[in-house]
């Protein structure tokens, strides 16, 4: 398998969860931390091709809550990469990047799946 590399907040819970997940299989990754790195526009885009901006963009967390509504109103794919680069907070956790293709979210289940 080529390079594995996970997206997301390391203080996230479920990040935590992920990252123990795939040390535990021995899986080599890299960890690209959006709070020091940012979040990518070209990445977003690739992203929300493969995997849609409604399944990208978190709208439970209290990021997206804090926003003014008119924010929230009209979203459309523009308009979420534009709120996801803004406040990297907003893309669901962890995005994991394979050669088998992009995941968004975590189960062990579904990494099972991925790295069969």
């Amino acid at each position: 398998m080529s390079q594995v590399e996970m997206f997301g907040i390391p203080h996230c819970d479920t990040i935590k969860k992920a990252r123990k997940w795939l040390v535990a299989q021995a899986i080599d990754y890299q960890f690209h931390d959006y709070k020091k790195e940012g979040a990518n526009r070209d990445f977003l885009t690739k992203w929300c091709a493969a995997k849609g901006w409604e399944t990208l963009l978190n709208r439970r967390g209290t990021t997206w809550r804090k926003l003014p509504d008119d924010l929230k109103e009209d979203v459309d794919e523009d308009k979420a990469i534009h709120l996801m680069m803004e406040n990297p907070s907003m893309i669901k956790r962890p995005v994991l990047v394979t050669s088998g293709g992009i995941t968004v979210g975590f189960s062990p289940e579904i990494y099972q799946a991925l790295f069969d």
